[in-house]
């Protein structure tokens, strides 16, 4: 990694994660395998505010804790990339062994829950299926009823404009949120 970190992946270490190399990685990383139109690849780092930012609106008593796991939820591939799901049905459990190992490590560098509690990960999948939508139909070419069948029709209410940033703004945006879900974080353990 570029901190200097070196993350074994048959075995990650928690103490091998960073924030920085996760924005980094996730920033640099094409959502949709960057077939999407405009002059930057809509980023898994973008992708990831914007699930959170979904959690929230969906959830509105969420804590920061459950906030960062939402923000988190797809940081295993700073590493091993963001692969579309027909793909990764075809590589099976062999890969999601790795992401689920790269997850636990990344979740307990964070203070996070290791396993993602099965409430939450409802409602992050669910934030990810109403991104995935709004992707596909702004981004990647979908028609709307194309979308509807593969991730379901958005809830009533939940309009996203999606504007693609370059690398270092998609960086930048992932790591402000990050900062404030930590301060956060530190302000609750302090109480």
């Amino acid at each position: 990694m570029l901190s200097g970190r070196r993350l074994d992946l048959a075995n990650p270490s928690p103490v091998d994660v960073e924030i920085e190399d996760i924005a980094h990685g996730l920033a640099r990383v094409a959502r949709w395998n960057g077939q999407t139109k405009g002059g930057h690849a809509f980023s898994v780092a973008e992708h990831s505010v914007v699930v959170e930012n979904l959690c929230r609106k969906l959830d509105p008593g969420l804590n920061a804790r459950q906030c960062m796991t939402a923000l988190l939820h797809d940081s295993p591939e700073y590493v091993i990339g963001d692969m579309i799901s027909p793909f990764k049905a075809l590589l099976g459990e062999s890969y999601k062994s790795i992401e689920a190992r790269l997850q636990e490590a990344i979740h307990i560098r964070f203070e996070l829950a290791p396993i993602t509690p099965v409430r939450l990960k409802r409602l992050i999948k669910k934030a990810d299926h109403i991104s995935a939508w709004f992707e596909a139909v702004q981004l990647a070419g979908f028609s709307e009823a194309e979308s509807n069948k593969l991730f379901g029709t958005p809830p009533d209410g939940i309009r996203l404009k999606l504007s693609p940033k370059s690398i270092p703004e998609a960086q930048d945006v992932f790591l402000a949120r990050y900062s404030q879900l930590h301060t956060e974080l530190e302000a609750s353990a302090r109480r």
